[in-house]
């Protein structure tokens, strides 16, 4: 009797496992799919290239919404099209310790990737974590048909429980003027930063030293990823104030990464009827 109860009691425990490890592997599969890819060899930016962004869509089967998706992003914040909206309130920003991170040159874009818990922002009652940031230039999103010299992503993701993950993304314009002073400090590095060497561990960076504040105004909508996978239902708020950055700083960012993405802005894609949240 007693070695039935032991049999029983170890049965058990090995489905408890078995069930936690198909949990875990679920989840990081959803986080998975909804990130961006980082395999730079896998798609460019060239108008004329086979894995350019009009073929995106068709270099993989998980790839299929750059192509047919309705929610595509970037989008012109069109003023027609922008619509006032008190209600949305503001975006509760709590980066509330500077953490450990790590600057890459993922070939297409130069990110800022945090290693640790380096705090969130809480949208309509849900918190997104912060994940890493990037750069683009010029600016993937236009204002009214304005084209920005450079355009900064800060990607948030949720911890959802038995669902999907969801995505956020705050964004930052730049016009050429005075240096910006967070990529001042970063210049050494990423000039360190080949195809020989593409990490280097920063240290510990504050996000908050981006300059993004949630208590002011965003344009807001709903889009996508704008690199494969082209993942839709992302909460976009692009910051309406514009920063500066020198001519010197978009040059570096730009010789930095993989030629093909010396210009790594996807073109502009279908509003499709959606509106412009400010």
């Amino acid at each position: 009797m007693i070695k039935d109860q032991s049999n029983h009691s170890l049965s058990w425990w090995w489905f408890v496992v078995i069930i936690c490890i198909f949990f875990y592997l679920h989840q990081t599969m959803l986080l998975i799919s909804a990130q961006e890819v980082g395999d730079e060899r896998e798609f460019d930016y060239g108008e004329s290239s086979k894995k350019g962004p009009r073929h995106w869509g068709e270099l993989k089967k998980e790839w299929s919404a750059c192509n047919h998706g309705k929610l595509q992003s970037p989008v012109d914040l069109l003023y027609q099209r922008i619509k006032l909206s008190p209600k949305l309130g503001e975006i509760n920003m709590n980066y509330y310790k500077p953490s450990n991170a790590t600057i890459n040159n993922r070939g297409h874009d130069i990110a800022i990737e945090w290693l640790e818990d380096a705090g969130s922002i809480k949208i309509n009652g849900t918190d997104y974590f912060l994940k890493q940031c990037h750069w683009h230039s010029p600016s993937e999103h236009t204002l009214n048909g304005r084209r920005f010299d450079l355009e900064l992503h800060m990607v948030h993701q949720s911890h959802e429980i038995n669902q999907e993950s969801k995505i956020a993304v705050t964004a930052l314009f730049y016009k050429i003027g005075k240096p910006n002073w967070f990529l001042s400090k970063l210049t050494r590095d990423i000039i360190n930063i080949t195809d020989t060497k593409k990490e280097v561990h920063q240290g510990v960076i504050d996000p908050k030293e981006l300059g993004l504040n949630g208590s002011m105004k965003y344009y807001r909508y709903i889009g996508s990823l704008t690199v494969p996978p082209c993942t839709e239902g992302v909460l976009w708020a692009i910051n309406t104030r514009i920063s500066t950055v020198s001519i010197e700083q978009v040059k570096l960012l730009k010789q930095a990464v993989h030629d093909y993405a010396e210009i790594n802005a996807r073109p502009l894609q279908p509003i499709n009827g959606r509106y412009i949240y400010l």
